[in-house]
């Protein structure tokens, strides 16, 4: 045998949908069986969906998906399926103190004629960043065992695996491995793919030994994962490249002999920089509304450029005619900003309604006048109406179903340039890890072939238009220094004194750095969003609401 016929299922799951996963799944064996594919490849864990998180505590639910693992079986000929699931650990290689809470692993199965023939369990167990692995998995003990199916040795491996150097894929080559075979469940960031492409390909070429990635596709609460699955001959040729962001199920004759590059099948080419930021934003988006079961979604329009670019990416991730505008002006607001509101809304194609609610606030005011009484017009007012405006979009929402989309951004949430109960009100946050300069480039680059989001909105100061001649940079510095030394104290992890050594104001550096700490609690309870980022809020960065720490 010079070559072997393997097929890839870069598919779109969800966690906890054992039933409608295990179909897909039945169903693609039997798509790769009329390829003539001698191997079918599927995600990690595509039977439970990434990540279940503490689902896999519940004994229920393991064994609920090892019977859908067993039905996928049975559903198995001649082909050799390849299939993530969670498995019971009854036999660990761990110290027991150190396995005494838990007892299922990240496996995959190898399937074939009806049997479950061969498993692995992860032995690489991420628990950093969005990971927590080593909570609810023992890791595997055997790194360097291979299966030996239809005639090949197949070195099987999940994830984290793969990304160490000498880890079990390097062990299974040097084992005889002749195809190294790694399913994944890699969450996004940006600039991720074109590094996991690079190390992919130094891998095959290290161990000279073919290799088939297969990553999942599809937003998961917080997380997207962008696909471009990978086949990689022995010499690192790409075979095989899957888009990013969209399902794929591709055939590839896999070489196996020597150095062989092997034919080049399908090459998807790489997004460039706004593009994948763009399309990662409106898969998370488009997911999360549709895997929660919502058919629309509501968004106050504020004639900002945030609002705007939200609801651009909730008319592409979900049709325009599932997105409803809603703009809430007050006394405050321009009459710029409602034209431009409804420009946008005309512009998209979606539903639009303007809701005044300046006599609500004036009500407020007259039933807060007896406490009030004797005090200036402050933050406390100002909060009031972004609160009366969350009021009335939630009223929407419970009345029509849609859910709320927030429209903050980063820059915003990281400041503490946000109203609890108010603007932050919400079921999906989808600019959440979006910095204000990056809103403003996605903006221009979805404007490219065509104006959607109106210039008027580009080119207008930000403001949020909650009291006379309000300008975000009355409170705040300009958006370039902001987002720049944000970007170093939050996704860098950098001190206050090695920013300021670059060149940045001390004052300015120690303000902004401060307002990040000090609003800890308002990210806490804010809704979830995309990551995009190295190091998003969320799970991805984890800090203590109380703490006097301040030392940068």
């Amino acid at each position: 045998m010079d070559h072997i016929r393997i097929a890839g299922a870069q598919l779109n799951l969800t966690v906890g949908d054992l039933e409608t996963n295990t179909s897909r799944i039945v169903e693609t064996i039997a798509w790769a069986h009329a390829q003539q594919a001698q191997i079918v490849v599927f995600p990690e864990l595509s039977i439970s969906g990434y990540p279940p998180e503490d689902l896999v505590l519940r004994d229920g639910f393991v064994t609920a998906n090892l019977d859908a693992l067993g039905k996928i079986a049975e559903s198995v000929g001649d082909i050799v399926a390849v299939v993530g699931f969670v498995d019971r650990a009854d036999e660990i290689d761990e110290e027991p103190d150190d396995a005494t809470s838990r007892t299922v692993a990240n496996a995959a199965a190898i399937l074939h004629q009806g049997q479950i023939v061969g498993t692995y369990h992860k032995v690489l167990l991420p628990n950093y960043g969005v990971f927590d692995e080593s909570r609810y998995f023992v890791r595997g003990g055997a790194p360097a065992d291979l299966h030996r199916v239809i005639g090949v040795n197949l070195g099987v491996s999940v994830c984290e695996d793969i990304w160490l150097a000498d880890g079990p894929p390097a062990q299974q080559a040097a084992s005889g491995a002749e195809v190294l075979i790694n399913i994944n469940a890699s969450p996004y960031d940006f600039g991720k793919a074109a590094a996991r492409e690079q190390m992919l390909v130094g891998r095959a070429r290290a161990a000279g030994v073919p290799l088939v990635y297969v990553n999942l596709v599809g937003g998961q609460d917080e997380l997207v994962f962008d696909g471009g699955s990978l086949v990689v001959a022995a010499a690192g040729t790409v075979l095989h490249r899957s888009p990013q962001f969209v399902e794929d199920r591709f055939v590839v004759d896999v070489p196996l002999a020597g150095d062989a590059p092997g034919p080049v099948g399908s090459l998807a080419t790489p997004m460039g920089p706004n593009e994948e930021l763009y399309s990662a934003l409106a898969t998370g988006l488009g997911d999360y509304v549709r895997k929660n079961g919502f058919k629309h979604v509501v968004i106050g329009l504020s004639g900002g450029i945030d609002s705007a670019l939200t609801a651009a990416l909730a008319a592409d991730a979900l049709g325009p005619e599932n997105v409803w505008g809603i703009s809430m002006p007050s006394r405050f607001s321009s009459e710029g900003s409602i034209h431009d509101s409804k420009e946008l809304a005309d512009l998209l194609g979606i539903r639009f309604n303007v809701l005044p609610m300046d006599d609500i606030f004036q009500a407020h005011l007259k039933a807060l006048e007896p406490v009030f009484v004797g005090t200036e017009f402050g933050v406390a007012e100002e909060n009031l109406q972004a609160r009366v405006r969350g009021a009335l979009i939630m009223a929407v929402s419970n009345k029509f179903g849609g859910m709320v989309v927030a429209t903050g951004n980063k820059s915003e949430m990281a400041v503490g340039y946000a109203t609890l109960y108010g603007d932050m009100a919400g079921g999906y946050a989808v600019l959440k890890d979006v910095f204000k300069m990056q809103v403003y480039e996605l903006s221009r680059w979805r404007n490219r072939n065509g104006i959607v989001i109106p210039q008027s909105i580009i080119d207008k100061a930000p403001s949020a238009e909650l009291r006379a001649d309000q300008k975000d940079s009355d409170s705040l510095p300009e958006y370039p220094i902001l987002d720049a030394i944000l970007e170093r104290y939050i996704e860098e992890d950098r001190s206050i004194g090695s920013i300021v050594a670059e060149g940045y104001d001390e004052a300015v550096v120690r303000r902004v750095c401060g307002l990040v700490d000090h609003n800890e609690y308002k990210r806490r309870q804010a809704a979830p969003g995309v990551k995009i980022s190295v190091k998003a809020f969320g799970k991805d960065r984890r800090l203590p609401i109380t703490s006097k720490y301040r030392g940068g």
